[in-house]
């Protein structure tokens, strides 16, 4: 989907690596395939020119779009597929294929896994938890915050690497109220979701605060830092000014 990925293993044997991270990025290919929006021919932009049926399209689609009318249920419909160019998962999506493919790197024993997809981060540690930066949406050569993460994900949610592409589900139009808001928790895939219904809140912490097992940070469009009470993470930058 036109973003780098990268995969940090961490262990003493790391017999079956090579297997593993090809087999990791063939499932990312796979998801491309079928759920790219800069694909002709992936499903995604079929199901949007009426060519497929959902019934008809491959299984991961159907469970990816079941996914997405509970995060829409979840969020009180603030993350919405169905936009004004049409159908588009790629919110969930991308948080979705990256925790399939760390299950694949799970399979290797006594090994600790760190997978990054544009930004995105998915984890799983036996030991030390890796300690992930999140990018300053001011200064995309620095960081805001770092974040111990030994299992879960972090997802984060702005404007700074493809402008204002998040949509008020109410009104169509973009949102560009805060610069990013980041969220963690146990599954990278909803932890991408709320940072995405988050960010068209506004910031929406006093939300995420409500949500069992996921914190938040926002930093707004003047530099300053906010976060829930229990968010991990430790800022590395001060804010920077209007």
């Amino acid at each position: 989907m036109g973003m780098p990925a990268s995969v940090l293993l961490r262990g003493a044997d790391l017999t079956g690596a090579e297997h593993a991270v090809a087999a990791a990025y063939d499932a990312l290919r796979l998801a491309d395939r079928l759920f790219s929006t800069y694909r002709d021919d992936s499903e995604v932009m079929r199901l949007r020119r009426g060519e497929l049926a959902v019934v008809d399209a491959n299984p991961l689609v159907q469970q990816v779009l079941a996914r997405c009318d509970e995060a829409r249920e979840r969020t009180d419909g603030w993350f919405d597929v169905d936009l004004p160019g049409g159908l588009d998962p790629s919110g969930l999506v991308k948080g979705w294929a990256v925790e399939r493919s760390l299950a694949v790197l799970a399979e290797l024993a006594g090994v600790d896994v760190c997978l990054n997809v544009g930004g995105d981060v998915a984890v799983r540690t036996e030991g030390e938890p890796f300690v992930v930066g999140i990018e300053d949406p001011h200064d995309r050569t620095g960081v805001v915050a770092a974040v111990p993460l030994a299992a879960g994900g972090l997802a984060t949610s702005g404007t700074s690497a493809r402008g204002e592409h998040i949509l008020d589900p109410r009104s169509g139009r973009p949102v560009a109220s805060v610069a990013s808001v980041s969220v963690t928790g146990p599954s990278l895939m909803w932890a991408d979701v709320f940072a995405t219904a988050a960010f068209a809140r506004g910031g929406g912490l006093d939300w995420v605060a409500g949500l069992p097992a996921y914190e938040a940070m926002v930093v707004g469009l003047d530099g300053t830092i906010s976060s829930t009470d229990g968010w991990p993470g430790t800022a590395t930058a001060a804010p920077v000014k209007p």
